[in-house]
């Protein structure tokens, strides 16, 4: 038992906060992009991935994982995120510090959506049973190359900011 849940239950509530972290942040990080930044839902985006990064240290863990990597580094990562938004406000180069670090943190929530859909959907299981087939990696090199792309327009345009 994790907090009170079974391990299915808990299970089920760190995906749900995933998956509300995911949708918030696939809105506010376009808003921010374009000027128009959402206090609310990049709020929600930052606590959410922030809480779904820490319940997962709360799985029994009996040895190192790359899930386990993966939370300690989007946890240092939202570390990031949250000084230059809360701390910092977004003043200066904390507008970049933020639109890369916030990128990389939808990016490494994303990318354990698409391995865990992977291994837990029967239907795109059954195309790359172990993961290192080509559906698999063409699913997450097109994740790397939009996350990328976002994060560079995102950088842009926090520069184009400070400019004017």
């Amino acid at each position: 038992m994790i907090l009170g849940l079974t391990i299915p239950q808990f299970t089920a509530l760190h995906v749900a906060i995933s998956l509300v972290g995911i949708g918030a942040g696939l809105v506010a990080l376009p808003a921010f992009a374009r000027g128009r930044p959402l206090s609310r839902t990049t709020g929600i985006f930052l606590w959410a991935t922030l809480l779904t990064s820490l319940s997962g240290f709360l799985f029994p863990i009996v040895a190192f994982t790359p899930a386990l990597g993966v939370g300690i580094l989007s946890t240092l990562i939202l570390a990031l995120a949250f000084h230059a938004y809360y701390g910092r406000k977004l003043a200066g180069r904390a507008a970049t510090v933020y639109a890369v670090t916030a990128t990389l943190a939808l990016y490494l929530n994303l990318f354990v959506l698409v391995v865990q859909s992977f291994l837990k959907l029967p239907a795109l299981n059954a195309l790359a049973p172990t993961g290192t087939e080509p559906p698999f990696l063409a699913a997450q090199g097109a994740l790397l190359v939009a996350a990328a792309l976002f994060g560079a327009i995102a950088v842009r345009a926090t520069r184009h900011r400070a400019a004017a």
